[in-house]
């Protein structure tokens, strides 16, 4: 166990349900349960850990251990920035259709790709049935769910949890420092990656190496033809791959490939600049930018993961924590969302009928492994697309017939 200072805040009382993880799983999650008539807390850390996220501020009206939902610093980013016209139906089930159109998120027309051959071939959405996509600024849509939440009675606060003891969540009060102890009838882990609740429970089964070194160039003005190009471009190279979208921030360039294969100059601008202009189609993009005002890349995680178990007596894993995928599926927003809202139903049904528990989490975990397997079934078919460098270690490894998806890591 993860020793932790003494607990100085003590110990609240018990409610239904702790959903840990303020994202778009943990949002949509307490916001099913609090319609539910179910006292939720949902607890966010404001982006503690993840310097890529902004921190929510409190302000003089909010009490101690909580945080106002819609309240983001300027200048950060979040990246996982797409959000697939599919979603559309399901906003629209949750009741949050309206209001996310009109914060007015940059529509998604489609994407290019290099992929397979040094020709770029569009996609678009205009015949998909639901729609054009969207380029979200993900700490405004993410302060968008909580809020959201919150109206349905949920109770927002700002803390990250530390670790699980049977019915308590080890958890540091943010501003303040202060370790407290939750309890709570059922918990969502909605921690992402993290997975601080399920991975007491289960063992977590990591796909491959993958890492995204990325960096955020400030915007060019929109009669820049090439910065105001409003679909994602995807170009595959031989060490991995790449892609680069408009977002309100301006213009986000991420490289992907493993961490063992990274090239450590990829840490500084100069590098990642030097990795970027070897690209054809992304530089195209870049061509008003320079390696002297690149910002420094920052780095995080892209690797498929799945927890297994995801669910059991008393807890239930949620987004990321239960399911992560390879960026290249676009999907992980979406499966965010979904499983977020069948985490948040499987758990009322759960504490309306403790009989009906087995035959619950039973349901949710069906419905995750039909997530994973279509999952594998694309991620495998897109990676067999690109057979340019049949010598490459990164793309050697994921051929049909390679390391297994979701081998044990």
């Amino acid at each position: 166990m993860t020793a932790h200072r003494p607990v100085s805040g003590g110990r609240s009382g018990p409610v239904d349900v702790c959903v840990a993880g303020g994202g778009p799983a943990g949002a949509v999650a307490a916001l099913v349960l609090a319609r539910a008539g179910r006292r939720v807390e949902l607890l966010d850390d404001g982006g503690q850990g993840r310097g890529h996220r902004c921190a929510a501020a409190s302000g003089p009206a909010v009490k101690a251990g909580e945080v106002k939902a819609g309240e983001v610093k300027a200048g950060e980013v979040k990246i996982g920035e797409f959000l697939p016209p599919a979603a559309r139906p399901l906003l629209s089930e949750l009741g949050l259709l309206d209001g996310f159109l009109a914060a007015g998120h940059p529509i998604s027309t489609g994407t290019y790709a290099a992929w397979g051959s040094t020709a770029l071939h569009g996609r678009s959405h205009l015949f998909d049935p639901y729609g054009h996509g969207w380029h979200l600024d993900r700490l405004r849509f993410d302060a968008f769910l909580r809020e959201a939440a919150v109206a349905a009675g949920a109770r927002l606060r700002r803390a990250a949890v530390l670790d699980q003891h049977g019915d308590r969540l080890i958890v540091r009060e943010q501003p303040t420092g202060v370790t407290t102890e939750l309890s709570a009838r059922w918990m969502v882990d909605a921690t992402g990656r993290r997975c601080v609740i399920g991975r007491r429970h289960g063992h977590r089964q990591r796909q491959d190496r993958l890492v995204a070194a990325y960096t955020v160039f400030p915007s060019r003005p929109m009669d820049d033809p090439a910065d105001a190009e409003a679909r994602t471009l995807v170009e595959a190279t031989a060490r991995g791959w790449w892609y680069t979208t408009r977002i309100p921030a301006g213009r986000l360039v991420v490289h992907l490939t493993d961490a063992d294969l990274a090239d450590p100059s990829l840490r500084n601008s100069h590098g990642f600049w030097h990795a970027l202009s070897r690209t054809v189609h992304v530089r195209q993009r870049l061509s008003g930018h320079g390696p002297a005002a690149t910002p420094l890349p920052r780095w995080a995680p892209a690797h498929g993961l799945r927890l297994t178990p995801a669910a059991g007596p008393g807890w239930v894993a949620a987004g990321d924590a239960a399911l992560a995928f390879d960026p290249l599926s676009s999907q992980g927003i979406l499966t965010a969302l979904h499983t977020g809202a069948h985490a948040g139903r499987a758990v009322t049904g759960c504490l309306a009928d403790e009989g009906h528990t087995t035959a619950a989490l039973a349901d949710y975990t069906a419905f995750l492994d039909g997530i994973a397997a279509a999952y594998q079934r694309n991620h495998a078919y897109a990676y067999s697309q690109e057979r340019r460098w049949p010598l490459s270690p990164f793309w050697r490894r994921r051929r049909t017939g390679g390391t297994p998806l979701f081998g044990i890591g």
